[in-house]
């Protein structure tokens, strides 16, 4: 049951937050001191935010904590009625029946943003609430990881991006006010696809068991994310999309630069392991707590996109099975892989004739 709400502010923009996770929590929070902010989540997860608020690290700003009561909390859709905006931030499998659940309460004219991994899923929004509803894709670039009951740290930075149309006028405010950067963009698009390559290291991540920056740090595991983003990039020229460049390193020089020894790498690529020691993926966050991770919609993309064009994605198409695998284990029960043993694994799914040969594949981890 929905606990009754306080009565809002006069004049605070409304906003209602489906699918309230890792992101949800964390960007609802953040709201909360400018806005009249409704998470709508889990019984287990909206039960732990009554009892201990939210608390908000990291990110470079000073921690936030929300006291217990600061903003409402629902198990169901009728949390998102009244609301201005609805951000959406379920995963990408739930969206189409998420959002299809709060169509019949939401009120005139209210916009929804998608703040999800995946390309599809403002479409799939819109088809759920129909024509009468604006919809704005989002993008979240940094990652968020639950660390105690209640506590949400952001392990690395990055503005967020909504799309530059009328109806995201109002949550830019909010958030600028909340002291957010937010990036409008006109080529939403190409950034999704963008943040599509940065998140082919998800399952990189979640397989290695280990932080980002100790994954990253190690020349095997990026040569793993360089096999699967040189299977996108030519998966996404033959669909005539331009990924947008959203980190340090150029688009299209990605793979190359990934595939540097670990000094050279250092050297050139320093921002790209700006994250702190507790960050680690949402990949790696679903499998320790026993849900699905979203693989389908991060590699399962790069595969679907490859094969409407005739071509091949193995390294990504086996890094499915690979988190499949996982997935059935449970928590505690997946391989930790290291990188020269995962890199394998990888190459091995490739065709013969375009394995790397050569001193290359001597490759040992750098611990």
């Amino acid at each position: 049951m929905t606990p009754t709400p306080p009565t809002p502010p006069s004049g605070r923009l409304r906003i209602a937050v489906l699918g309230a996770g890792s992101i949800g929590c964390h960007l609802g929070g953040l709201l909360a001191e400018v806005a009249d902010v409704t998470l709508i989540g889990r019984p287990a997860g909206m039960a732990v935010v009554r009892e201990h608020g939210l608390t908000l690290t990291g990110g470079g700003r000073p921690t936030v904590r929300v006291p217990a009561g600061g903003l409402r909390t629902a198990t169901d859709p009728s949390g998102a009625e009244g609301a201005d905006l609805v951000l959406v931030t379920v995963k990408s499998a739930a969206t189409a029946e998420a959002a299809a659940s709060v169509a019949g309460v939401l009120a005139p004219g209210a916009a929804l943003v998608s703040f999800q991994n995946g390309l599809h899923n403002p479409a799939l929004i819109r088809s759920a609430v129909g024509a009468d509803h604006p919809v704005v894709a989002g993008m979240v670039p940094y990652n968020v990881l639950q660390t105690a009951p209640g506590t949400f740290h952001q392990g690395s930075g990055g503005a967020l991006m909504i799309d530059d149309q009328p109806a995201g006028a109002p949550l830019a405010g909010a958030a600028a006010a909340a002291g957010l950067t937010v990036e409008r963009r006109a080529d939403m698009r190409e950034v999704q696809h963008g943040k599509l390559l940065m998140n082919l290291n998800n399952a990189v991540n979640a397989l290695a068991g280990v932080p980002l920056r100790e994954e990253l740090g190690q020349r095997a595991f990026r040569r793993c994310l360089a096999l699967c983003q040189r299977e996108a990039l030519a998966a996404m020229r033959a669909e005539g999309v331009h990924p947008a460049r959203l980190g340090a390193l150029p688009t299209a020089l990605m793979p190359r630069l990934l595939a540097l020894p670990d000094g050279v790498f250092r050297r050139l690529a320093a921002a790209t392991l700006k994250v702190d020691a507790e960050a680690r993926s949402s990949t790696w966050e679903d499998l320790q707590r026993g849900r699905r991770t979203e693989i389908d919609s991060l590699q399962g993309e790069v595969v679907a996109m490859a094969g409407r064009h005739g071509l091949a994605a193995p390294a990504n198409a086996r890094l499915i099975e690979l988190v499949r695998e996982a997935e059935q284990a449970g928590p505690g029960g997946a391989r930790v892989w290291a990188g020269a043993e995962l890199l394998a694994e990888l190459q091995a799914a490739r065709p013969a004739g375009t394995r790397q040969r050569g001193p290359q594949r001597r490759i040992r981890d750098s611990h």
